[in-house]
């Protein structure tokens, strides 16, 4: 829940948790928080340090000397932007102060700080601070010369591409980058997906989402990387040599990768709202650069014939089947789901092997309103979903989308006994392909003709099949005071979604629990799930 409301406001929150133990059950929620630059302060005691009584607060338990661990710090430090601990009460609050601003400064992420019961009991006279004195750091810009240089390289290419992924979390940024791909007529804009929604999908210069794969990277002759982690796989998909790449980033050197490179012959560590203004006001004040960007009414042209073919082949996907006995597929779905709600929903998405074609019927557009994990530790979108909902409050719909194996990692039996206690009721939709299909897809791309490719899901024990009820799951959890459904036909699927979002609506939370039909082609990783863009 933190880290859904801090992602939403960028408000920093705070966890209290139990020593090692409660450090441990964070598990990869630290590293969701990490990787989706969550501002999350993290606070745990340690047990008592002494034995005898020598302080108030000296051990009086068992399982004071079964948590006393070398140094509890190191469970989650190579996480964390800080880590700390409070070694007496007469500076707790400069401590406190400090591990936000950590916390709090770009690349945003968690803190966390630590103390022993003996430094909590410490008596103290009352003190303040002044809180302006711990903010985050300002926002850093480009040089000159960067400015320029960028700028020319930008105006003056063919097939110009700006990669990004978490630009978007400042919503000033994606109104920014519309202005900068307005003025760079022929740009083209690419969102991996990082945790927000970067850019919005119905300007003409969208590309859409996809995670590190697009035939637009591969022909681009000038790429300008901005706020992303992986930019694209070489693996599967690179730049053509020769071409030319900056990289401007709150993270450049992303120094919590052991392993990481692009062949940028330049990298700015700036903050990217910053830098778009800047690329943006320079350009349009440059005679001999928007002299150059008159001549480009056939590439804006182009741009807009590009997508609106691409946002034919999206819709043709989304088809609705000839009968209402019939399976649906996840296009068909989402096309529907977004039709029903307001245009101001706000999305939690954790679709795994779904994303793109979810994100391509969605089609987000509105800053603020598609939030994804960021990392890989499975079931972030149950507690972040309430945590949406409650920063953005009782007239806000917010909507998870989950796949089914993703949705028991979320332990939706403490997810729906909040939403139903805190009175936080949200739409999930668990798109139930009946198992996990990551693991097929990760062997598929090592493996194409091997083994394992040769048997189903079964078979390599990523099947869910018996599958659990994860409406009713999620309705005991609550109490009965949820609204389950289960849809396996489009006429049941008509029916029920519709009801859902009205129970929803009337504040009461709802899980639909949706059986599709078999995968798209490509799903596993490759045809129309790479090139629908």
């Amino acid at each position: 829940m933190a880290d859904g409301y801090a992602r939403f406001t960028s408000k920093p929150q705070c966890v209290i948790v139990h020593v090692d133990v409660g450090t441990q059950g964070l598990g990869a929620a630290v590293h969701n928080a990490s990787c989706g630059r969550a501002p999350v302060l993290i606070f745990a005691g340690l047990s008592p340090y002494t034995c005898d009584g020598e302080y108030r607060g000296s051990r009086t338990e068992y399982i004071h000397w079964i948590q006393d661990v070398p140094d509890q710090k190191e469970i989650v430090s190579q996480y964390c932007r800080y880590s700390g601990e409070f070694k007496c009460g007469k500076n707790v609050k400069q401590m406190i102060g400090r591990a936000l601003q950590f916390a709090t400064s770009a690349p945003a992420g968690p803190a966390y700080l630590v103390g022993a019961r003996e430094v909590l009991e410490e008596d103290i006279e009352p003190y303040e601070v002044e809180q302006v004195h711990w903010g985050p750091l300002g926002p850093a810009a480009l040089t000159e010369e960067a400015v320029q240089e960028i700028s020319e390289a930008l105006v003056g290419a063919k097939e110009p591409l700006l990669i990004t992924g978490y630009s978007g979390r400042s919503h000033d940024a994606v109104a920014q980058l519309v202005t900068f791909a307005d003025t760079v007529k022929g740009l083209r804009v690419l969102d991996t997906g990082g945790s927000d929604m970067c850019f919005p999908a119905s300007h003409r210069a969208s590309l859409g989402l996809r995670y590190g794969v697009h035939d637009r990277i591969k022909t681009a002759d000038v790429i300008l990387v901005a706020d992303c982690d992986v930019p694209w796989i070489p693996t599967q998909c690179k730049p053509s040599p020769g071409t030319r790449i900056f990289h401007i980033d709150s993270d450049p050197l992303k120094q919590q990768m052991p392993v990481f490179y692009i062949p940028a012959e330049a990298r700015y560590k700036v903050d990217c709202c910053t830098a778009f203004r800047q690329l943006h006001t320079y350009i349009s004040r440059t005679p001999a650069l928007t002299s150059k960007l008159s001549t480009y009414s056939d590439r804006w042209n182009a741009l807009e014939r590009g997508h609106r073919e691409r946002i034919s082949t999206i819709r043709s996907l989304a088809t609705r089947p000839s009968s209402p006995e019939s399976g649906y597929n996840v296009s068909y779905l989402t096309s529907l789901l977004r039709s029903l709600l307001p245009h101001d929903t706000i999305f939690a998405v954790e679709a795994v092997t779904l994303s793109a074609f979810v994100a391509d019927q969605l089609l987000p557009s509105l800053p603020g309103t598609w939030l994804n994990c960021g990392g890989g530790g499975l079931g972030w979108s149950g507690g972040a979903s309430l945590g949406i909902k409650l920063a953005a409050g009782p007239k806000r719909f917010v909507c998870q989308i989950v796949g089914d194996g993703t949705f028991l990692f979320s332990v939706p039996g403490s997810v729906y006994w909040i939403s139903q206690k805190y009175s936080l009721p949200v739409l999930t939709i668990v798109l139930n392909n009946k198992g996990w299909n990551a693991p097929r897809r990760s062997l598929l791309l090592v493996h194409p003709q091997g083994e394992g490719s040769k048997v189903g899901n079964e078979e390599l024990n990523i099947a869910f099949e018996p599958g659990p009820d994860y409406a009713g799951i999620a309705k005991a959890a609550g109490g009965g005071r949820m609204w389950a459904g289960r849809a396996g036909a489009v006429r049941e699927l008509e029916g029920m979604l519709g009801e859902a979002v009205e129970s929803v609506k009337e504040g009461t939370g709802a899980v639909l629990d949706c059986l599709l039909d078999s995968p798209p082609k490509g799903a596993e990783g490759g045809g129309k799930a790479v090139t629908v863009g």
